[in-house]
């Protein structure tokens, strides 16, 4: 089943590790640890291989997807010898990369990434494209009438307004080019009514939000521990330091506050009430690609003693990003297959902010994910859908 994967950001660190991992994966060069798709729990003959995956992109750098890959080996993200190895598969990913559409109205941008999505899939005869957000944070948009209502929406793309941030307005193009949408950051994203509902109309899958790979991967493990414990948190603070250009991005407040969001839903909706502090996250340039997270936590036990937990957390954000993203590309790619529609609510193990559930708990999303994964029926894979 030859898949599209469309990546919002092809040029960025995570997008660009993505690929080098599923290159060097269809090489033989490397082996697939981190990818969960590989897991016997998970793993189903309905998912397409790393061989059938084929990369394009839309991005606002230029700087080409060698040089990317250059410099993160440079940082230690990637290792050099799998980059030198690459140069011409690198070299056709590179010509499936488009520059984001910047002329004439939001529709008019819009259509033009539907050329580009309907003209990638024919290009490489493909049974469908997913297309993935891994660009970075946005802030909350401002609201519009066109949020609410998709024919509103569709006339109002057509003025001189901006009326969708660039998330939601790849995600439009998405669900218009008939490809599922998944969203990997906090971004806004399909995130409004008139766009689930367009969703709903083409018939096509969707995931999000914000993949979980370090701080609050350790919140869904902790959180349903001091729950099941009946232990009282009283307080959870944590501090988050990051570089690159994910901590450029979130130096922004708007940005900051998004991403902020995003972290503290698990906490709230794990143990049933929210304790003092808060999650703070600063910019060190120094880090580059790694990011460090410290946590302060002090909770109560019988007769009120009080006690307290302290974790590090140290790791590099493309390399724990990068197997998820190629997991939820061949897991979304399948489920379209298998004639899955709407809100893909069982993949909420792979995100902060998961679309439809009030399950946070790492090990309830374990079972879900699961069961998601062996309901997929290979034998009913169709194709020509898409």
């Amino acid at each position: 089943m030859r898949t599209g994967v469309w990546l919002v950001g092809a040029r960025g660190s995570v997008a660009t590790t993505s690929i080098v991992g599923a290159l060097a994966l269809r090489a033989g060069l490397t082996g697939p640890t981190g990818c969960v798709t590989e897991l016997p729990g998970v793993n189903s003959p309905a998912l397409p291989g790393f061989a059938d995956l084929v990369f394009g992109g839309h991005d606002v750098a230029v700087t080409p997807i060698a040089k990317r890959a250059e410099a993160l080996a440079d940082a230690g993200v990637l290792p050099a010898r799998l980059v030198a190895a690459l140069p011409e598969e690198l070299s056709a990913v590179e010509r499936e990369l488009r520059p984001a559409p910047t002329a004439g109205t939001q529709a008019d941008r819009a259509a033009a990434l539907v050329r580009d999505l309907t003209a990638f899939r024919q290009r490489h005869e493909l049974a469908r494209v997913v297309v993935v957000n891994v660009a970075a944070t946005e802030p909350a948009p401002r609201p519009h009438p066109g949020h609410a209502d998709a024919d509103a929406l569709r006339a109002a793309l057509a003025g001189p307004d901006e009326v969708l941030p660039p998330s939601s307005l790849y995600a439009y193009a998405a669900v218009a080019a008939d490809c599922p949408y998944v969203d990997f950051t906090p971004s806004t994203g399909l995130r409004l009514p008139a766009l689930t509902a367009l969703a709903d109309r083409h018939g096509v899958p969707y995931a999000g939000h914000d993949g979980k790979t370090g701080e609050t991967l350790l919140k869904s493990v902790l959180a349903p521990m001091f729950a099941m414990r009946h232990l009282t948190v009283r307080s959870w603070s944590g501090l988050n330091l990051l570089g690159g250009g994910d901590g450029a991005t979130l130096a922004d407040p708007d940005a900051n506050a998004a991403k902020v969001r995003s972290k503290q839903r698990v906490l709230g909706e794990t143990l049933g009430y929210l304790p003092q502090g808060d999650t703070r996250i600063g910019y060190v340039e120094e880090l580059g690609d790694f990011k460090t997270a410290w946590d302060l936590i002090t909770f109560a036990g019988f007769l009120g003693t009080g006690m307290r937990l302290e974790f590090t957390w140290h790791g590099c954000d493309s390399a724990l990003a990068a197997p998820l993203v190629l997991d939820l590309a061949r897991l979304t790619a399948a489920a379209h297959a298998a004639g899955r529609t709407g809100p893909l609510t069982d993949l909420a193990f792979f995100f902060k902010d998961p679309l439809g559930t009030a399950t946070h708990s790492l090990a309830d999303q374990w079972t879900r994910l699961c069961a998601f994964a062996g309901s997929l029926d290979a034998g009913g894979i169709d194709a020509t859908r898409g």
